[in-house]
């Protein structure tokens, strides 16, 4: 028989966890717990701000292309609302973001601006009156080549602004196109030395057939100077009234191309880089040209109260640009 031993128990000690002050604080995260600075201090400078809010905001939008399809499009948003009272120290600026996020789920129109705009004061009824957002993107529209067929997609930066004070929302939108532009002293200066070329070479000749004067154009001695033409750019702000009820960037691109005449080109086979020589002849511009041609085509569109155009030749010749602008006169309106 084994004896019992009569010495201390070998069990090993327990540690007693059930002391509350030993466990992690829990944190209570809802809304009406969390410190808001912005509601519970006061601005050492008191003054209202004309436009508090934020700028770059990424979103996309869905606009229609000319099939009718609507096209999830990337855009860059700046969005305010003025800060009228000024005892608040700051405007909720997660609630713009929100409005803004929430809203562009349908196609992108007037209502669509009109509706966040409505919901940025709406959020901010206690110390705001007006309401500003402006929409920046690249629109696609798919170009025919001049002369093969071939189609290839455009891209077209746009800008839509929309300013709300009281129940009034007043519209502007910006157009930029890319177009070439063939200095006309140029092309004056080299046909110049192309006569003169012709008259060293034929001087004397009393007659010479229609094939011989044909044979020299076509070789290297008629190109011993070429007119010097450029990229250029039309930028292009128009202010909307009331008539109107759409946004009309695309009418804007298409009268002013339509005038200017070389807008750059996507898809090109040799017939059509020959088709955009031609062109770039008949269509001689300095920016003074290109300017007026583009104020004719925008003084006759409807629900335009004011506009500035402005014409950019980033010269070939000269390490500055030539540039020519033009507004409408409206007292008080778009300025130079």
């Amino acid at each position: 028989m084994t004896p019992e031993s009569s010495g201390p128990s070998q069990a090993s000690p327990v540690t007693s966890l059930s002391t509350t002050s030993d466990r992690p604080l829990s944190m209570d995260t809802s809304p009406r717990l969390l410190p808001d600075v912005a509601n519970d201090t006061a601005p050492q400078f008191q003054s209202s701000i004309d436009r508090v809010g934020m700028s770059g905001i990424e979103v996309a939008i869905l606009l229609q292309g000319e099939d009718g399809i609507l096209m999830r499009t990337p855009a860059k948003v700046d969005a305010y609302v003025s800060l009228d009272d000024p005892s608040t120290k700051g405007i909720h600026m997660s609630r713009l973001y929100l409005s803004l996020q929430n809203e562009l789920h349908t196609e992108f129109s007037r209502k669509q601006i009109e509706r966040i705009l409505g919901q940025f004061l709406e959020t901010h009824n206690e110390m705001s009156q007006s309401a500003y957002v402006k929409f920046s993107f690249e629109h696609m529209i798919q170009r025919a080549s001049l002369l093969s067929d071939n189609r290839a997609w455009r891209s077209y930066p746009v800008q839509i602004e929309a300013l709300r004070r009281g129940s009034e929302v007043t519209y502007r939108v910006h157009v930029r196109l890319t177009y070439s532009s063939a200095c006309p002293c140029s092309a004056a200066l080299s046909r110049q030395l192309l006569q003169q070329q012709f008259e060293e070479q034929f001087y004397g000749h009393n007659w010479m057939s229609a094939s011989t004067v044909l044979n020299w154009l076509g070789s290297n001695n008629t190109l011993i100077a070429v007119p010097h033409s450029q990229r250029s750019h039309a930028d292009i702000v128009v202010d909307l009234d009331q008539s109107r009820n759409d946004l009309p960037f695309v009418e804007v691109i298409e009268r002013t191309e339509g005038v200017l005449n070389t807008a750059v080109q996507a898809a090109v086979k040799r017939a059509d880089e020959q088709e955009f020589a031609r062109l770039n002849g008949e269509n001689l511009m300095f920016c003074e040209d290109a300017a007026r041609r583009m104020k004719s085509a925008i003084d006759p569109m409807p629900g335009v109260i004011d506009y500035r155009i402005q014409a950019s030749h980033f010269e070939s010749l000269h390490p500055h640009d030539a540039v020519a602008i033009v507004v409408k006169g409206v007292p008080g309106g778009l300025v130079p």
